[in-house]
């Protein structure tokens, strides 16, 4: 029996959650059975959509139960195997995460190369978030060269991978809003937007008309909100919006109203899709093939934030949703 320690939801939250939602648990595993993995995490991902999972509400994912424990993308190595397809030693990205160690069914498990990349680049720029931004950017906006490009959010994992590839695929400008001086000099100085502003500073919509008076044809949204209503109203004709999160509105407590200039859709001729990455696997290959050179080369650029300690990562959680981090918030053991 190995003892591992694990983070359950100990109660729902009522709008904001707080430490005390949280709690961490030793508890004893059991001896892998067929077909089943022993890992040891090394690193486990923090992610927006974790909150929606605390509520007991119908969504597109189970919610967390409490309790019980919380999971999540993770990398971690094998310390015993009962399948044929891992050894011990092997370096696996799984879904086991908020925990030290787990019990992986082998067909949930990828091998990964640590030589290829560093590992923690699986769970941000080569995995998942790198994954959401492409898809949505590429297949769900349908990017053109020379489109202005709206991304909200854009010093996160997601936002900062978007504006990126925005700039490199031939945008004619690129424009991120974030929550702090830092995250707005990081954006412009770092990672090559044209412009960036902190929404916090006055109000959206009038901040997006300077950083784009000739209107934007993509919006990439990951805060919802305000920033919303503020991209329809600089909609150019024609123009797309991709909606990946809503940030702003995960710990309201009442359903915020949405914005009041829809019929701008019916005028400007806007599509407005929201997509979930799972349903764009299908360009993993292809988003690997084009990313990864562009990521080993520099000519892409990725931030993380790491804490350390896994009783660390119900705070850590608290910082990612009220935006102190600075690209991939991540958990090291």
């Amino acid at each position: 029996m190995t003892t591992a320690s694990e983070i359950r939801l100990a109660s729902r939250p009522e709008g904001w959650p707080t430490l005390a939602n949280f709690s961490i648990v030793d508890t004893e595993l059991p001896v892998p059975g067929e077909g089943e993995l022993l890992v040891r995490n090394l690193v486990f991902s923090l992610d927006p959509y974790m909150r929606g999972r605390m509520n007991d509400a119908k969504s597109y994912v189970a919610p967390y139960e409490v309790g019980k424990v919380m999971d999540g993308g993770a990398m971690g190595e094998v310390v015993e195997s009962n399948s044929d397809s891992f050894q011990p030693g092997d370096m696996v990205l799984h879904f086991k995460g908020w925990r030290s160690h787990g019990i992986v069914p082998a067909g949930q498990a990828a091998r990964v190369d640590p030589e290829a990349a560093p590992l923690t680049t699986y769970l941000g720029v080569l995995g998942m978030p790198g994954l959401t931004a492409y898809a949505g950017l590429v297949r769900v906006a349908e990017f053109k060269e020379g489109d202005t490009v709206f991304v909200s959010g854009a010093a996160g994992a997601v936002g900062s991978v978007v504006g990126q590839l925005a700039r490199l695929k031939g945008a004619k400008r690129v424009i991120g809003s974030a929550g702090s001086e830092a995250k707005v000099k990081h954006l412009i100085d770092d990672l090559g937007f044209d412009a960036a502003f902190n929404y916090k500073d006055g109000p959206v919509a009038a901040q997006l008309a300077e950083a784009a008076p000739d209107g934007i044809d993509v919006y990439f949204d990951n805060v919802g909100g305000e920033h919303l209503e503020a991209a329809i109203a600089a909609a150019n004709l024609n123009g797309r919006i991709a909606i990946c999160g809503m940030i702003s509105q995960y710990n309201a407590a009442e359903p915020p109203p949405g914005p009041r200039n829809l019929i701008r859709m019916i005028q400007q001729r806007l599509t407005m899709r929201g997509f979930l990455v799972g349903d764009h696997n299908d360009l993993q290959p292809r988003f690997l093939a084009e990313v990864a050179p562009l990521v080993k080369e520099g000519k892409l650029r990725y931030e993380e934030t790491i804490v350390d300690g896994l009783a660390n990562a119900p705070q850590a959680f608290l910082d990612l949703l009220a935006g102190g981090n600075t690209g991939k918030m991540l958990v090291r053991l």
